[in-house]
């Protein structure tokens, strides 16, 4: 197993647990519950952890892929550029999380509007992190491409 195996078996972890996480915490919004929201809070927190070793297996896993065959440099860019940017915002949404978590620790209640801030992170990290799973896959899998399939070579 190589860091690039290692970067594909972990990249999945923060893109579906940020939806998680923000399923879980739309419904603690509407159902009103502190102990969902916690809940909600702490899933970004690991997710956020867990995203830092997907980070740090990139560049090793673009060094291993960059001269296979289909594989451009500018899609690399792209990824790694988004991958970036994901990995500010999900920091943000971890660090507000954990403070989120902190100060609520003894079942004191968040103020209406850190549960509106939450929303907000959480929307725009998901989101964020969808972009860069799509950007990732168009590396390997020309079907997700704009262009659509790549026809075979003649043959």
């Amino acid at each position: 197993m190589n860091l690039a195996h290692v970067h594909l078996l972990l990249n999945h972890i923060p893109v579906l647990g940020t939806v998680f996480g923000l399923i879980l915490l739309i419904v603690a919004v509407l159902r009103k519950s502190e102990e969902l929201r916690k809940v909600s809070l702490g899933t970004f927190v690991v997710v956020t952890l867990l995203a830092i070793p997907v980070y740090l297996t990139g560049d090793p896993a673009e060094d291993i892929v960059k001269n296979l065959p289909g594989v451009s440099k500018s899609t690399i860019d792209a990824h790694d550029d988004a991958a970036g940017a994901s990995l500010i915002a999900l920091s943000i949404l971890g660090v507000v999380s954990l403070a989120g978590l902190i100060l609520t620790w003894k079942s004191r209640p968040a103020p209406r509007w850190f549960a509106t801030l939450l929303l907000a992170l959480s929307i725009v990290a998901t989101g964020m992190m969808a972009w860069t799973a799509n950007l990732g896959g168009q590396i390997r899998h020309s079907e997700v491409r704009s262009g659509g399939v790549t026809p075979a070579p003649p043959q």
